[in-house]
């Protein structure tokens, strides 16, 4: 974690200067009174923890030879989290600009080549997920600003869920350009299913589930379903052109570092997904039929039946 003597907080974006070099919020990059509430919030405790362990690592290896140094983070009651909570502060932040990634504005434009390809592939995936039996009572999942939920309130009697108000609120405002409807609610795409649906949706969300949760969600998916209910999903193929001009892709690691325009940086998950693999997972996780196929360069279009 880098130090900073100038930020905007990852949390509340309000712009900070720390007062000396060893301040903890130079490492954090988290304004005093956003490390005062890191009691209260999973993204604060992490980012504390991680600055409360970079702080001590600094302060050693600048401290003279035979001197202890700083007691580790643990000594302080940090506790441990994992990348959920920083993703989803990720995508709260992200909500104002996550549209330029769809668009090909801002960042995200790649000049006309790839942009081309890009919007030719979005239209195929557009097509393709309209081409579905998708219908009845359906569930979007993880839905952040509602890209897909037009489409999907045409076909059935929708529910969008996202674990941050932010993008929900440009999801309904997309819903209501459309003269169209949906039963919008916060909701963790982890959160237990609460009924069985006719059909369900995930889109840009597989990818962020880590390796070793992939049995576990995809059993989740398919305690959501009735029989014969469809499970539909559109996700990312690792493309260099497929992201922001900032922002590298990688199939080394399942952590990516995220950066938003106004600069602050995010650690989330992110798994670049083999078709194959899918398939035997989802006809693991007790699916009768899986098929996942993938568009020229940028996306993975997958469905399988209940």
């Amino acid at each position: 974690m880098a130090y900073h003597s100038t930020f905007n907080c990852l949390w509340c974006g309000a712009s900070h200067t720390v007062r000396g070099p060893d301040d903890l919020e130079g490492f954090a990059q988290l304004c005093p009174d956003c490390i005062g509430r890191a009691g209260e919030n999973g993204f604060l405790r992490f980012r504390l923890k991680a600055a409360l362990t970079e702080q001590a690592t600094s302060r050693a290896s600048a401290a003279p030879s035979g001197l202890p140094a700083a007691p580790p983070s643990s000594v302080l009651g940090v506790d441990e989290v994992d990348l959920s909570a920083e993703m989803k502060a990720y995508y709260a932040a992200r909500a104002v600009e996550y549209d330029d990634w769809y668009l090909r504005t801002g960042r995200y434009a790649r000049g006309p080549v790839h942009d081309l390809a890009w919007h030719s592939e979005l239209d195929q995936a557009t097509v393709w997920l309209d081409g579905l039996p998708i219908e009845g009572e359906i569930v979007e999942l993880a839905a952040g600003t509602g890209w897909w939920s037009p489409l999907l309130a045409g076909k059935g009697e929708l529910s969008i869920y996202d674990a941050n108000e932010a993008p929900l609120d440009q999801a309904r405002a997309r819903l209501v350009a459309h003269g169209l409807r949906a039963h919008i609610h916060v909701r963790d795409a982890w959160a237990a299913p609460d009924r069985a649906v006719d059909s369900l949706f995930c889109g840009f969300w597989l990818s962020h589930v880590p390796r070793t949760r992939l049995a576990a969600f995809l059993k989740l998916a398919r305690a959501w379903l009735k029989p014969g209910g469809t499970f539909a999903f559109i996700d990312s193929r690792p493309d260099p052109h497929s992201g922001a001009v900032d922002q590298p892709v990688s199939t080394d690691t399942e952590v990516s570092r995220r950066r938003l325009a106004d600069g602050r940086t995010f650690d989330v998950v992110k798994v670049y997904w083999q078709p194959g693999e899918l398939e035997a997972a989802l006809l693991a996780a007790g699916f009768s039929t899986a098929r996942v196929s993938a568009t020229g360069r940028f996306f993975l279009l997958g469905q399988a039946r209940a």
